[in-house]
């Protein structure tokens, strides 16, 4: 093994058996891209998925946004009435948005991390299209509001 270089290696991977000795066996990778690219040979968030298939790629495509579009409804979302008698209650209910929040924001994150442009551009899309009709005032009756009303549960995401 001293005298492989990562040319031999290639392909390769080391096991240990159980007397202490090593066992290399084939074993075959996808490429991982490093740069975006596009096309339907990604792998998004789990090995094999979307597979080769144009549909189960859309599929994938779809998925990425409603996440996006799922975190930017959560970001906006009202369940915790200003004035609540129920703290604890109140506190678990915000406690549970937050971690569903940042659970769907990292599932997006590392879809994007597949580096593929269409996963890049329907994540954006779900986070615009969530936040135009969740986040902006653009279909929200004008009624008198109270001036620096809270318009969230949850804090902003900081990323």
């Amino acid at each position: 093994m001293e005298g492989m270089n990562d040319d031999h290696m290639h392909g390769m991977m080391m096991h240990n058996t159980s007397d202490g000795g090593m066992n290399m066996t084939k074993h075959h990778k996808m490429m991982m891209h490093m740069t975006f690219f596009w096309g339907s040979d990604a792998e998004i968030l789990f090995s094999g998925w979307p597979g080769t298939r144009t549909s189960m790629y859309v599929l994938a495509l779809i998925v990425v946004f409603l996440l996006a579009f799922m975190v930017e409804g959560i970001s906006h979302s009202r369940l915790v009435k200003p004035g609540s008698t129920h703290h604890v209650t109140a506190g678990l209910v915000q406690t549970l948005l937050h971690a569903l929040r940042v659970g769907l924001a990292y599932l997006v994150m590392l879809a994007i991390m597949s580096f593929n442009g269409g996963v890049f551009l329907a994540a954006v899309a779900g986070h615009s299209l969530g936040f135009l009709l969740f986040g902006s005032h653009v279909f929200n009756k004008p009624s008198a509001t109270v001036p620096n009303a809270k318009t969230s549960d949850l804090p902003p995401m900081s990323c």
